[in-house]
This record gives structure tokens, sequence and C-alpha cells, in this order.
């Protein structure tokens, strides 16, 4: 599988798509759209990693980096359809502490919105 990544917007949250590897050859590209995407004014990101076949140390570092670059600007990144062997590597790395893993996209929304509500009241 080719590596991508897509972007649309649902909402306020940023919907980012990525499928194939996320390894040391694809994370530059994969942390460059992300800088993209966060530089065009996308600060809520729920990225779907349905299509992720493999992902290593390198990815892991290019998505944590994203994700302090995100708290810092108030923003929030969470993830949707993990499948088992990328839980398991965000299991291992005990990344599931800060990383929020959804089921849908749905739930990804729910969440946000229960967020943003609990920032303003």
């Amino acid at each position: 599988m080719e590596f991508a990544v897509e972007s649309r917007t649902e909402q306020d949250l940023t919907v980012v798509t990525i499928s194939g590897e996320i390894d040391v050859f694809t994370s530059p590209r994969l942390r460059e759209m992300l800088l993209d995407i966060i530089e065009n004014g996308g600060l809520h990101l729920v990225v779907d990693l349905g299509e992720v076949t493999f992902l290593d140390s390198t990815g892991l570092g290019v998505l944590v980096g994203i994700y302090h670059r995100l708290r810092a600007r108030d923003g929030s990144m969470s993830f949707m359809g993990v499948n088992d062997r990328v839980r398991r590597v965000f299991h291992v790395t005990q990344l599931t502490k800060i990383f929020v893993l959804h089921g849908s996209l749905e739930e990804a929304q729910a969440a946000h919105k229960a967020a943003q509500a609990e920032q303003a009241g």
C-alpha cells in the first residue's frame, strides 16, 4: 500500500487519514504534511490510522512532536480506526497515557464537543 495523507474538515475538526507504512522513510513527509495542516488553521486533529500497516519509532516521534505543537497552541490530537498492530505499539510505548484512541469519528466529535464545553464553562 502506497503511503498517503489526506485531510478534510468535519465540523470544527480536521480529520487526517493516513495509509501505508509510517517509518523512517515516510515520517519526514508525514511531519511536513501535518505541519502544513496546522499552519493552515487545523488545530484540532483526529488522525485516522485505520489504513496504517506499520508504525515505527520514527513515526511515533513525529506524532508526539505534532501533539506537543498542537497543545502549545491550545489544540488537540486524537486517533481513530487504530488497528490491533498499531494499538499494540501505542500500549507498549505507553503512549495511550497521552493519546486518546476513539472507535469512530462520531465518538471523536462527541469527545471534542465535551472538551470544548468544559473549557467554555
